[in-house]
């Protein structure tokens, strides 16, 4: 297993990273901001499509059924580990909704993600990053 990395996904001067460690940490992120879009946009299909060994669809949508408008804002710094052939990213966020009853409710938590890494036989839907795993708790507005 390769030691833990943290990425601010920028470098000293402000500018944007471009090692292949933080491009990989780039597109993790990336995962978690289009899987609430496709929330926001009811599009539940998609965003169960992002899981990888998820819950039943009817539960994870009846999950969402009274969010009208979901934000996420993934804070740095992320990591990511590497073991026996894949990458796992660790996506810290911070998520706010609106639910129909106009009542906002506020989490803070993680997202774990994995990928199988560019090794001989791998596919292209097995280097594409899944969530695995969220552990996410209600926090207080200002939180």
């Amino acid at each position: 297993m390769t030691p833990l990395v943290a990425l601010a996904l920028a470098s000293a001067d402000g500018a944007p990273s471009t090692s292949p460690q933080a491009a990989l940490v780039e597109a993790a992120v990336q995962v978690v901001r289009d899987y609430y879009a496709a929330v926001s946009r009811r599009d539940y299909r998609g965003a169960y499509a992002i899981w990888h060994g998820h819950q039943d669809y009817s539960h994870f949508r009846r999950g969402y059924a009274q969010t009208v408008r979901v934000h996420v804002r993934p804070l740095p710094p992320f990591r990511i580990e590497g073991a026996a052939g894949s990458a796992y990213a660790d996506v810290t966020v911070r998520v706010d909704a609106s639910l129909r009853s106009g009542k906002r409710q506020h989490f803070v938590g993680n997202y774990v993600l994995r990928r199988v890494n560019d090794v001989p036989g791998s596919t292209a839907a097995q280097r594409q990053w899944r969530i695995i795993d969220a552990h996410l708790r209600k926090v207080p507005a200002g939180g």
